[in-house]
């Protein structure tokens, strides 16, 4: 990640087997930005209506910390 991401970014995120149905890479949209240094973030993405229906049960927002799970549509 090399651009600033901000609120209301569409954006892609990796989300790994251990954690989710299938990994792979799924869209939605950053609602919340929470500081954690002064360089790191944590980034609150609500995955699309799509993505959640195909993932059953799980929660349809995601935090993100890590900056190579993270890219801008």
């Amino acid at each position: 990640m090399t651009e600033a991401i901000v609120l209301g970014e569409r954006v892609k995120i990796f989300l790994e087997s251990k954690f989710w149905n299938s990994a792979g890479w799924v869209e939605g949209t950053v609602v919340r930005i929470d500081p954690y240094s002064r360089h790191r973030r944590f980034y609150w993405v609500e995955l699309d209506q799509e993505v959640q229906s195909t993932q059953g049960d799980y929660s349809r927002l995601i935090s993100v910390f890590n900056p190579k799970n993270l890219m801008k549509i």
